[in-house]
């Protein structure tokens, strides 16, 4: 049985009864019973291989290439019950978690993009702290610690919403003082390193803040990586110049910063030390 689950994970031929009308429907893995916490991610893992999975929000910008697989399954009354993406490959992977009699099977697509037009940043209206912090624990009403990582906190207030993440780095971040003095091209090198570091930093923000979340924002998680969304909110070689000019290392980086819809500020902060920052502020 267990020899048979390992080879089910290179993805053997859907059913007939669930091949939903896509170009790129690769296979299916599939449960007599649920699935398992442990064996959803292993078939989820084992077909992924080392990127991240993201939650598909129902409420959140839909892009085309994803509808065409949902639309036939959310009218349907096999209705899906997870949906994930991973972006982190040429072709985008879509995963569909669907009931199959009294068990379970999920679905795999291969997507030629993930093509939505982007969209302003705009905050759900309505935050139940059940959805939102689905994998938090409440340990004052007002105050969530993630449940694997306890230096993942969230303070949630009125008038903002603060999230707090501590990672140490064992080396800081390198700040050069004597940026100022250097040639146009050996800046220009400096601006490219430290862009390359916020960039990793900024992904490894939205895996903690962003990802450990759901329902909280209108972008879909994989929409924060793409430039079409995201590029006149990060911090531009300008401002990055302007820092470095001054020849002494700032508290923090802001290297996400935007107004929302409905007149909410978000920011992704960073000292370059492992203390991380998303801060969501109310007008």
């Amino acid at each position: 049985m267990r020899l048979f689950f390992l080879c089910s994970l290179v993805l053997a031929l859907v059913t007939e009864a669930f091949a939903a009308p896509a170009s790129k429907l690769l296979g299916a893995v599939d449960s007599k019973g649920e699935f398992s916490g442990e064996r959803l991610f292993a078939v989820l893992d084992s077909v992924g291989g080392t990127g991240t999975w993201m939650e598909w929000d129902v409420n959140g910008v839909r892009d085309p290439s994803v509808m065409k697989v949902l639309d036939p399954l959310l009218k349907s009354n096999n209705k899906p019950k997870m949906v994930w993406v991973i972006s982190e490959r040429e072709r985008p992977l879509l995963s569909v978690l669907l009931p199959k009699g009294t068990g379970e099977v999920i679905v795999f697509y291969e997507l030629a993009s993930l093509d939505a037009k982007p969209e302003p940043l705009k905050m759900n209206r309505v935050l139940s702290p059940d959805v939102v912090f689905r994998d938090y624990r409440a340990v004052s009403p007002s105050e969530f610690v993630h449940l694997d990582r306890p230096t993942l906190k969230v303070v949630a207030n009125d008038k903002s919403i603060r999230f707090t993440y501590e990672n140490r780095d064992a080396t800081p971040l390198r700040f050069d003082s004597d940026f100022a003095t250097k040639t146009v091209v050996e800046k220009r090198s400096e601006i490219r390193n430290y862009r390359d570091f916020f960039a990793y930093e900024y992904s490894l923000m939205l895996r903690a803040f962003v990802q450990s979340t759901r329902a909280l924002f209108n972008w879909q998680p994989w929409h924060w990586y793409m430039a079409s969304f995201n590029s006149r909110a990060m911090i531009s070689d300008s401002e990055l110049e302007a820092i470095l000019s001054k020849g002494v290392k700032p508290a923090q980086f802001t290297i996400f910063k935007t107004k929302a819809v409905d007149g909410q500020w978000v920011e992704f902060k960073t000292d370059g030390n492992g203390f991380y920052e998303m801060v969501i502020t109310n007008p």
